[in-house]
């Protein structure tokens, strides 16, 4: 018996059509006798005009207000066209909430929630803890809401009355628009030979928890039963026959991919996710997903699934380890498609800023957990899993305002910095945040590249994640301009990972680049003026707290700055540039040709080149819209590497001043950008070539001091080994070195 709903309807007298309707809204239904509440309602009247004065002569017939009762002369003048209102008191997982959005002319909207409590089987009342305004005047401060149940959809209503805060009542009727809160599409694709789990038995494997239903338990159904009206596009198989040999894909691959498969649906406004199940991400097995935020307009998001990852590794000695990997891979796709909601993980909902205050879930069973992070781990996190996501993430996702799908703002650092932060009086570790620079002014139009340092300044050894500082589950990183609100950096990219500890010995330290100059926000780093940047590090029991670190962008030097500024601080540009690179984005591309042509004296030039040369190193794979057998659909075409033109670009990037492309590159991207360059060399059979720019990186290096402060040896030893290691006999034979030493840096290098 459903505790808020005691009503209780005898099987014997529903008719057939009440027992098809209710099997229908069997999505939002937790009790089968019961006519449901829950849903979304609507309301929704033609634009009244008024006029202060009287018009002489005939007039119209007045048309009825369209509010029952009285309500404040602030809302009646704002003519508010359409209002919603979810209302989640029964079925699957009832939050016992209501929630209502109030739109008005152009951009007039107001969104409120409450907390309900059942005060009759068909009524319920709360207090309204949330209200997003946008300036618009509504003081109301409770909510009473009578249901009209009835197993036809079309007879179901509410009443809705709003009261409190010292004006008069407002109610409003709405009628039944749908058993869901919101609706969604999906498209799941694949690559030929990838299997796509788009659904699991939930028994399959023994270790479960002892109440959960046997049943093959869909991805869609997933989301139905978090309340969303899922539909489905048609997908299949992605041809990859002129794909070539080299399965694995890489961040600008993937991107463009996200890229063009929505360019397909540019003039359709929809929420929408599109899922591609791939072999694996060239950074290797360690990476499970990625997802990209906000490709093109309407929230659409597209995330990528590596089946061959470390998804498809059961552990050992597993009694049922097909079953394993098919649970896996589907709680993966589940994981990354929540992120598409905005859902942050579940031990950092309170991290930056959420839409309202959070408690971490460290131990929640949900999809949003990583099964490897909760005690007792993966066995643990199964045993108990019941395919849910929590109660705080059901709230988010049926409730929250749409504007929170962006979570940018960060006002709460201009009044509190990291205050509230969880830093321990003893820290083991210390975060570091600089510029590997003399002074921290950087040009107009340089894109801005910082460098983390966390180093181990206890007695003991260490345990920290193998990418605890590329990894934005882990960190906060706040830009704060001088006179201006802060904003909280949000990275274009998602990954998922595997989580893998390496050892920190006292005095040892892991390093790592930071761009921040664009992100889904924007360019938060492009007017000139002073800017203050700090980050924290959130670890499991205690935050690391950063230096804050104070630098200056430089005025514009002329007119051709100012108007080159105008094309370069947009969305495609910023993403070209933190991706390194992009075919799809040819705009984006015209604009690094341009500036390079129009600035090539100043730092901006050295970023454009790199971005330009990289797309170009190796053959690319390229998603593509073509027609099979009479159908629209997809297929991955192979774009071969231009090598000739890679190496002039990222020559004159490199290797013309490389003093200052060490500066503004940063240490450790401009050593992965020139050994990336020597693999490419090494490709077209150059190994000469590659030798020397290695010995110029190992020289460039060797001299290079900021502050007085020189490479670490270890870093310098590193780059000789690899030089010597290009004249050995085996690296003759192009191909193969190519792949090896690709291989070879990434795991030990970036």
């Amino acid at each position: 018996m459903n505790e808020q709903n005691p009503f209780n309807i005898p099987a014997e007298e529903l008719t057939e059509a009440e027992r098809s309707l209710l099997q229908a809204s069997g999505a939002i239904i937790s009790h089968p006798f019961i006519a449901p509440a829950s849903g979304l309602y609507t309301w929704q009247s033609p634009i009244i005009f008024r006029t202060p004065t009287p018009i002489s002569g005939p007039s119209p017939s007045p048309v009825a207000e369209p509010t029952q009762g009285a309500e404040s002369e602030a809302l009646s003048l704002l003519r508010y066209r359409r209002e919603e209102l979810r209302l989640d008191v029964d079925g699957r997982y009832p939050q016992m909430t209501a929630s209502g959005t109030i739109s008005g002319p152009i951009a007039s909207r107001i969104h409120w929630i409450a907390k309900l409590i059942a005060t009759s089987p068909i009524s319920w009342t709360g207090s309204i803890w949330y209200k997003d305004t946008g300036g618009a005047a509504f003081p109301y401060t409770t909510v009473q809401i009578q249901a009209t149940r009835s197993w036809i959809p079309g007879q179901r209503t509410v009443v809705v009355t709003f009261s409190g805060g010292g004006g008069p009542n407002r109610v409003r009727t709405l009628r039944f628009a749908s058993p869901y809160f919101h609706p969604v599409n999906l498209e799941f694709d694949c690559a030929e030979g990838e299997p796509a789990a788009l659904s699991v038995n939930t028994c399959a494997h023994p270790n479960r928890p002892a109440s959960l239903p046997c049943e093959d338990l869909s991805v869609q159904t997933v989301f139905q039963r978090a309340g969303f009206e899922v539909t489905t596009s048609p997908g299949g198989p992605v041809p990859v026959t002129g794909a070539g040999p080299n399965t694995k894909w890489s961040d600008q691959e993937m991107h463009d991919a996200m890229q063009t498969y929505w360019s397909r649906f540019a003039n359709k406004a929809q929420w929408a996710f599109w899922v591609f199940f791939a072999s694996l991400h060239e950074m290797g097995t360690s990476l499970g997903g990625i997802m990209f935020d906000d490709i093109g307009p309407n929230h659409r998001q597209g995330t990528a699934i590596f089946n061959d990852s470390f998804v498809a590794t059961p552990p050992a000695g597993d009694v049922s380890p097909a079953a394993w990997v098919q649970r896996m891979i589907f709680w993966t796709a589940c994981h990354e498609m929540g992120h598409c909601f905005n859902l942050a993980h579940s031990w950092q909902k309170s991290l930056g800023t959420p839409w309202i205050p959070l408690a971490d879930e460290p131990e929640a069973r949900s999809f949003m957990n990583y099964p490897y992070r909760v005690a007792g781990g993966q066995t643990a996190f199964f045993g108990d899993f019941q395919y849910l996501f929590s109660d705080a993430e059901l709230l988010l996702m049926r409730h929250a305002p749409e504007r929170f799908v962006q979570m940018a703002n960060a006002d709460w650092f201009d009044h509190h910095g990291f205050q509230g932060a969880n830093v321990s009086p003893e820290p083991s570790l210390k975060l570091e945040l600089r510029a590997n620079r003399e002074t921290t002014l950087f040009e107009f139009l340089e894109p801005v590249t910082l460098e983390l340092k966390l180093t181990n300044i206890s007695s003991q050894v260490c345990l920290v994640d193998e990418n605890v500082l590329s990894s934005a589950d882990t960190m906060t990183v706040i830009i704060k301009k001088e006179g201006k609100p802060a904003r909280r950096l949000l990275p274009y990219v998602q990954y998922c990972w595997l989580p893998k500890k390496r050892v920190l010995t006292p005095g040892a330290a892991t390093y790592e680049s930071l761009f921040i100059s664009a992100g889904r926000n924007g360019w938060d780093l492009a007017e000139p003026g002073r800017y203050t940047i700090q980050v924290a590090l959130h670890l499991e029991g205690e935050d690391i707290v950063s230096n804050p670190l104070p630098l200056r962008v430089a005025p514009p030097r002329g007119y051709d700055e100012e108007l080159i500024a105008q094309d370069f601080f947009t969305d495609d540009v910023g993403r070209i540039i933190a991706l390194d690179g992009s075919y799809f984005l040819e705009k984006g591309n015209d604009v690094l040709r341009n500036t390079v042509e129009s600035l090539a004296d100043r730092r901006v030039a050295i970023h454009a080149r790199v971005a330009l040369g990289r797309v170009l190193m190796q053959d690319y794979k390229q998603l593509v819209a073509e027609s099979v057998n009479g159908r629209r659909g997809l297929a991955v075409r192979l774009r071969s590497a231009q090598l000739e033109t890679a190496k002039q670009h990222l020559s004159a990037a490199l290797i013309d001043k490389p003093e200052e492309a060490m500066m503004s590159l940063g240490h450790i991207d401009y050593r992965w950008y020139e050994e990336r360059l020597a693999d490419c060399m090494v490709q077209r059979g150059d190994v000469n070539e590659a030798m020397k720019i290695q010995q110029q990186l190992y020289q460039v290096m060797s001299a290079r001091r900021v502050n007085g402060r020189g490479i670490a040896e270890a870093v310098l030893q590193k780059i000789k080994e690899r030089r010597d290691s290009y004249g050995r006999p085996e690296m003759r034979e192009p191909a193969r070195a190519g792949a090896w030493l690709f291989e070879e840096s990434i795991e030990t290098v970036h």
